[in-house]
């Protein structure tokens, strides 16, 4: 079982807040998932996002990618490098 670090999208339309979830790399955008372990807003100006390391960083060692998007954040927090 692939699993990965993405985004979920929530909101309303034209105003997106995202959710970071660790999910099954086969399971849809908005699907099913394993843990939640932030959230991400870019609407706002300058984006704020808030990242439970702990949890990120545990989802990493067990070998969870994350997507492109999603590690960029974590680089912006300190969590890769």
């Amino acid at each position: 079982m692939a699993v990965k670090i993405r985004l979920r999208r929530m909101g309303q339309k034209k105003a997106p807040f995202y959710r970071i979830i660790v999910a099954d790399s086969r399971s849809p955008r908005n699907g099913r998932f394993i843990d939640e372990i932030g959230t991400y807003d870019p609407s706002k100006d300058p984006s704020e996002f808030h990242i439970d390391e702990e949890a990120a960083k545990k989802w990493i060692a067990n070998g969870a990618q994350p997507t492109e998007v999603v590690g960029k954040l974590f680089k912006v927090a300190g969590i890769i490098k």
